[in-house]
């Protein structure tokens, strides 16, 4: 034990095979690499959300490939810098040593998470995400839904009946935008969906590179209903979160661009999609400088305003650039 200095080691030393995704801000797969490297402080969490890294480990024993993985879902305070803090990563390998001995092993870790203060238990929106990327990762077929959600994604159903698509169906449809045909699908059916349905769908982009097919109609829906009087501000968040991994960043950042500069970027819903789940939008310097000032002009009011700001200044590449960008104070608007 004295030569294992991080909970991934630990984990491998029973055999077990780990993979690290983020449960935070997307759900995507970070390098063993660099994850030993935030375990060992040397770096900052990639994805951090509230001053914490949210993480699934999954936990694979080569040994006995027919058994399904087993999942934990961990969560990590941060310092300022958006690093580990040690302590907590000790204290929670202290209480896996006390449960599972020097030496994990797959019978005892069913249950070595009972009670311990770092696990978590995600949102079903977020664990169906979850399970779409690692069926897919591992080879292994869709879930039952898959097939219903193809066909009203089709519009073989009628889209007054998205009431019965399973969201679990629209995550594997999402992770599966390179098979049967879904991309060229999703891209056709944009334009007539109802919002409850395009909402769905673009939380499950959201953590998926889109092709320029998707991101364009998503553009143009938004677009759309920006000019229009009364404007739905769930069609535009929807939107906004769609686009957050577009595979080209110059049709997104357009649409933010447009968007900052109506009166609707002022909603909360709206200015938090594009910190929590587009935030690499803000790299772009005067870009970041309008958010910064409609930030400050939100309608939620100054808890809003530093709460946003706060979770950017932990974000790796941000939080200098945010700093510099306050040193003369933005106000907030009331």
């Amino acid at each position: 034990m004295n030569s294992i200095a991080t909970l991934t080691e630990f984990l491998e030393s029973g055999g077990l095979r780990v993979d690290i995704s983020d449960m935070g801000r997307r759900i995507v797969a970070i390098p063993r690499a660099a994850f030993i490297q935030f375990e060992q402080t040397e770096t900052a969490y990639p994805y951090p959300l509230q001053q914490q890294a949210w993480f699934a480990l999954t936990l694979a024993d080569p040994k006995q490939p027919q058994l399904d993985p087993m999942i934990w879902f961990i969560r990590f305070p941060l310092d300022e810098q958006a690093k580990l803090m040690l302590a907590a990563r000790d204290e929670m390998m202290h209480l896996l040593v006390e449960s599972l001995g020097g030496k994990p092993n797959r019978d005892g870790m069913e249950s070595a998470l009972e009670n311990n203060p770092y696990a978590f238990q995600p949102k079903q929106e977020r664990l169906a995400l979850f399970h779409a990327r690692l069926t897919r990762a591992l080879n292994q077929p869709a879930s039952r839904f898959y097939d219903h959600a193809r066909a009203y994604y089709e519009g073989e159903l009628g889209w007054d009946q998205w009431s019965f698509i399973g969201y679990q169906g629209i995550a594997d449809l999402a992770a599966r935008l390179d098979q049967d045909g879904n991309a060229l699908r999703i891209a056709n059916s944009i334009p007539a969906l109802p919002p409850s349905p395009l909402e769905a769908l673009c939380h499950c982009l959201e953590s998926e590179i889109t092709p320029d097919s998707i991101a364009k109609a998503l553009v143009l829906r938004a677009v759309s209903t920006l000019q229009q009087e009364a404007p739905n501000p769930q069609l535009v968040t929807a939107a906004v979160r769609g686009l957050a991994r577009s595979r080209s960043g110059a049709i997104r950042d357009g649409l933010i661009r447009q968007l900052l500069d109506h009166p609707l970027s002022r909603r909360s819903d709206i200015l938090a999609a594009i910190a929590g789940r587009a935030w690499e939008v803000l790299e772009d310097a005067p870009l970041r400088q309008r958010y910064l000032e409609r930030l400050a002009e939100n309608e939620a009011g100054q808890d809003f305003f530093n709460g946003i700001l706060s979770d950017l200044l932990y974000l790796p590449r941000h939080g200098a650039p945010c700093r510099a960008a306050c040193v003369t104070p933005i106000a907030l608007h009331t």
